[in-house]
């Protein structure tokens, strides 16, 4: 993990050393995608380890648990509850003007920008300001400048890069995190109001949340309205219906956490994931070619609707078979997450996959490790390949897609999947019939493992597309 290359490393160890790799003291990785049932499904008794902990922000020396950093499993169960509307798949109607906004801009800005004079972008960076900017339409109904200013606001790109470089290494022996950010008496300083020090990310929070708190005190009182529910509320308006309607378990605290979980969840891995579907594609023309196929097949077909910038609508996106051909392999290949996904046996042990293992270990399984398994997903698993998602018959295509672990799996599942599936089938066929995009250099990227897996150096150049 400290040399930023966990994922790598261990498909190499499990193809040297077999299905289960002993890769710590007290941790084994399984290789198996049978295990992935037997270790992330509901009713397991396996909890999260204390890798997550090190993941949570704080504020005024309180520690803000999230659905994804909370390892207490009756905790994560009445969180989820209380937020779960806001994330359902019914919701992304609401959702999708938010992210139409963001998308409108973010072609603009790189319309003005990029092609007018034509300049180098750093694609992946770009990508993250659009991700932002969408967390911010979402969260609190407003852009956050990322785009429109083509700069780093506030500093929260690179805290959150800086942060995961510090969570992956440290992640694996939890308890230095208690000397260094969630040191004891800082925080008990920070509770007295001595220390003032707050976690940019959670500053950020803060920040653009104070501007509606009479709002939000409002709905606390007297819960959403019809006209705000019918007219798409925002999350920080459905975190807040959560505290009107479960007032007994969510606090400013919950609400504070469910928003700064966003920033950091909800950002980082949809560009991760955008920047490989993007590269991928680019890295192989004849699969760029065929999509574009498919696209001005549907526009001419009369299965795309005209609209500004040309924007794909989600129901559209869902009607392109090649497009979700495409996004599935970029998944598959390029998973965010590129370290364990770590859980502890419960105390009696457990048998998992014949073994038994006792309990405390931590157990779990790394999607770049089960992504590459030739009995699931074919030949030339290293490969980009779209057609394999194409060619399979039923039962393998949900071979495939169960052993799919890019959002997690079972009970602990992303619970922002819909709203990050939202964003990437309709900005990726949007942007591509807007522009011609070509890498810079045409050579393997590099990229740097530090927990998710994030490109270091994606130049390309933009053209505006001739129809």
């Amino acid at each position: 993990m400290y040399h930023n290359n966990a994922g790598l490393t261990h498909i190499a160890l499990h193809r040297k050393h077999g299905d289960v790799v002993r890769l710590g003291p007290n941790v084994l990785s399984f290789a198996d995608p049978q295990a992935i049932k037997i270790i992330y499904g509901l009713n397991k008794g396996l909890v999260k380890s204390d890798f997550y902990i090190v993941q949570q922000a704080v504020a005024k020396g309180v520690r803000l648990p999230s659905l994804f950093s909370s390892t207490d499993e009756d905790y994560h169960a009445k969180y989820r509850r209380c937020v779960s509307s806001a994330f359902a798949m019914s919701s992304l109607v609401g959702y999708e003007p938010l992210i139409d906004s963001t998308t409108d801009a973010f072609i603009e800005q790189t319309r003005q920008r990029y092609c007018t004079p034509a300049r180098v972008c750093d694609f992946s960076r770009w990508l993250q300001f659009f991700a932002f900017d969408v967390v911010g339409e979402l969260t609190w109904s407003k852009r956050l400048g990322f785009l429109e200013r083509d700069e780093d606001v506030d500093g929260i790109v690179e805290f959150v890069g800086d942060f995961l470089t510090y969570a992956g290494p440290i992640g694996q022996m939890p308890w230095l995190d208690l000397f260094f950010f969630k040191n004891p008496v800082r925080l008990q300083l920070q509770r007295m109001g001595l220390d003032k020090s707050v976690f940019p990310v959670t500053k950020f929070a803060l920040a653009q949340s104070a501007d509606r708190s009479a709002e939000m005190e409002k709905i606390r009182t007297h819960g959403l309205s019809d006209e705000e529910a019918q007219n798409g509320a925002d999350l920080l308006m459905k975190f807040t219906q959560a505290q009107h309607d479960h007032p007994e378990f969510m606090t400013d605290k919950q609400v504070l956490a469910a928003c700064t979980s966003m920033i950091f969840a909800g950002s980082e891995t949809t560009a991760v994931s955008l920047s490989s579907i993007f590269y991928h594609l680019l890295r192989h023309p004849d699969v760029y070619e065929k999509l574009m196929r498919e696209l001005d097949d549907a526009v001419s077909g009369g299965d795309v609707a005209d609209r500004p910038n040309m924007r794909i609508s989600w129901a559209e996106s869902q009607k392109l078979p090649y497009l979700d051909a495409v996004i599935q392999e970029g998944f598959r290949l390029h998973p965010a997450a590129g370290a364990l996904l770590e859980r502890i046996v419960p105390p009696q042990g457990m048998d998992i996959l014949g073994e038994h293992i006792p309990g405390g270990t931590i157990v779990g399984c790394n999607a770049w490790v089960v992504h590459r398994r030739p009995e699931v997903f074919g030949a030339e698993v290293d490969s980009f390949r779209p057609e394999r998602w194409l060619e399979a018959d039923a039962a393998q295509l949900k071979l495939m897609k169960a052993t799919m672990l890019q959002f997690s799996a079972g009970a602990r599942t992303c619970i922002g999947k819909n709203i990050s599936l939202l964003e990437i089938y309709k900005l990726v066929p949007t942007l591509l019939r807007n522009f011609d995009i070509k890498l810079e250099r045409d050579e393997e990227w590099t990229t740097q493992n530090t927990w998710f897996v994030r490109p270091v150096e994606f130049n390309v150049r933009f053209t505006p597309r001739k129809l």
